[in-house]
């Protein structure tokens, strides 16, 4: 067994087998979780409210941690600032982006800008992360596809705004939640899932109190789209964010990251294979603009080498 310091967040994670699945398995899964968990929202709002998904969603994700940690004796965090700190996290990162995203193609090719706001936020709140052209050149790539994939040029006719802006913003509050985690709840000592666990519970009870305030109790509960719900919340978010913070622990934030690149393309091919979603151009070659700004975004400047006239006598 060994102990590895999650980068980027300090959190420092519980023990890791030293035998375990390759990370490349591990990222491809993630992928296809988070890809299928737009098709998983489509069914499960078709029968209970958009609030009720996201709370039974939330249900199911802490019961999947809370397993875990039982299973691994792990205890939940200590100390009120803590708590506090945790309650605004699982705001910005469950709670708030949970209930603004839509059960649609565009909502997964809107999720794959989050890496581009979070390189545009970070360069302002976070002192590590300089601006370089590659980086700045992606934000611009990524934000062209954004537009490409809503018809910027055709006036935005058909298109569903508050949709689309809801999308955005679930996107955008992902970054701003994890520079929040970063700035705020570093170096706690917690593992990763407890601290996790800890954020799915106080992101159910916030859902908890809101969900009466919007919806009424379902009158009936369909099979079907309860099992969609229940394998979004179980998969989709427990123990996809185990999956994730094991892999940000092995591999670095920043390839761990990329996961999110995918997510598009597998979303858009489940809407349209699985539930007959109409399909225009712009959706794909947007989604390959915003795809390649990402991948910008990522990219590190090679070291300059020394010219020999410099290195000489």
């Amino acid at each position: 067994m060994s102990t590895v310091t999650t980068p980027g967040t300090g959190v420092r994670p519980a023990a890791v087998p030293r035998i375990r699945l390759d990370w490349r398995l591990r990222f491809g899964a993630l992928s296809l979780i988070w890809g299928f968990s737009f098709l998983l929202i489509k069914v499960g709002t078709d029968s209970y409210a958009p609030f009720q998904v996201t709370l039974g969603r939330l249900v199911f994700g802490a019961a999947v941690l809370v397993a875990a940690m039982a299973a691994k004796r792990e205890r939940l965090p200590r100390g009120a600032r803590t708590w506090l700190r945790l309650t605004v996290a699982a705001f910005l990162l469950n709670a708030l982006p949970f209930s603004l995203l839509i059960p649609s193609t565009l909502a997964g090719v809107c999720n794959a800008t989050s890496p581009l706001w979070g390189m545009a936020l970070s360069l302002v709140a976070l002192s590590e992360d300089r601006p370089t052209r590659l980086r700045v050149a992606g934000l611009g790539l990524g934000f062209l596809g954004v537009l490409t994939v809503l018809g910027a040029w055709q006036g935005f006719h058909g298109l569903d705004a508050t949709g689309t802006a809801m999308a955005l913003l679930a996107s955008l509050s992902y970054p701003v939640g994890w520079i929040y985690v970063r700035r705020t709840l570093a170096g706690t000592g917690h593992s990763h899932l407890s601290m996790t666990g800890a954020q799915l519970l106080l992101a159910t009870v916030q859902l908890a109190v809101v969900t009466p305030l919007f919806t009424s109790f379902p009158s009936r509960f369909p099979l079907v789209p309860l099992l969609a719900v229940a394998a979004l919340g179980a998969l989709g978010t427990g123990l996809a964010v185990l999956v994730q913070y094991g892999l940000v622990a092995e591999v670095g934030p920043t390839t761990a990251q990329m996961v999110t690149y995918f997510i598009p393309v597998i979303a858009t091919a489940a809407g349209v294979a699985i539930l007959g979603e109409s399909l225009t151009w712009t959706t794909p070659v947007g989604a390959v603009i915003v795809l390649a700004g990402a991948a910008l975004t990522q990219a590190r400047p090679k070291p300059r080498t020394p010219r020999p006239e410099a290195t000489a006598g």
